[in-house]
């Protein structure tokens, strides 16, 4: 069966982030070090709580204050938990390879609402993708059932005519009990490999 429609992950395959640096960027703003901030993000779920859409921007940003202690910009927040991610510049190409050639592009990513509009104004990566399906819109995270359903909605074929792509093994797994076709995102070198394999040819330039 022909692949129709890839489902790309974001983070560390479209663009690489770094939570650390999220954390001691925040701790910078409010006189906290990057682990206690750490832990108050995503020891606490709030992290997972925002990414899910349960909670706004504006009330992400009264909870971290409570949770600092400290008062903070509301702008100033979004700039330190956000500006964490570099283009993968390298997997421009084998979206645009496949674009050109038809195929249905489709995000499938944990992430918040901060994070997808930081990467949108950042890059325009994201303007190949024809949908995209993210937690908080979802109302769920991988490997949630929800998340992947809506990206099956997304596919606009069946399962089996879908190609998946993350970082994440578990999140490999899931979409595979899905007959979803998936493979663990290691680099674009590889992810290449694992089209040419399928009878797709796409090159580094």
């Amino acid at each position: 069966m022909p692949i129709r429609t890839f489902f790309f992950d974001m983070g560390n395959v479209l663009v690489h982030f770094s939570h650390e640096r999220m954390c001691e960027q925040i701790g910078a703003l409010c006189e906290h070090d990057g682990p206690s901030v750490w832990e108050k993000l995503f020891g606490t779920g709030l992290q997972h709580d925002f990414e899910r859409g349960r909670i706004s921007e504006a009330e992400m940003h009264q909870r971290m204050e409570s949770a600092v202690g400290r008062t903070m910009d509301f702008d100033a927040l979004v700039l330190a938990s956000s500006d964490i991610f570099t283009l993968n510049e390298s997997i421009v190409p084998v979206l645009d390879t496949l674009k050109s050639r038809g195929h249905r592009l489709v995000l499938l990513s944990n992430t918040s609402i901060s994070h997808l509009n930081w990467v949108r104004q950042e890059y325009d990566v994201l303007d190949r993708f024809d949908h995209l399906v993210t937690s908080y819109a979802a109302g769920a995270i991988k490997p949630e059932p929800p998340i992947f359903e809506a990206a099956l909605a997304a596919a606009e074929c069946e399962p089996g005519e879908c190609f998946y792509t993350d970082d994440i093994a578990e999140y490999v797994e899931a979409a595979r009990t899905y007959d979803i076709d998936a493979e663990v995102f290691t680099d674009t070198e590889a992810l290449i490999g694992h089209l040419q394999s399928r009878g797709i040819d796409v090159e580094l330039p």
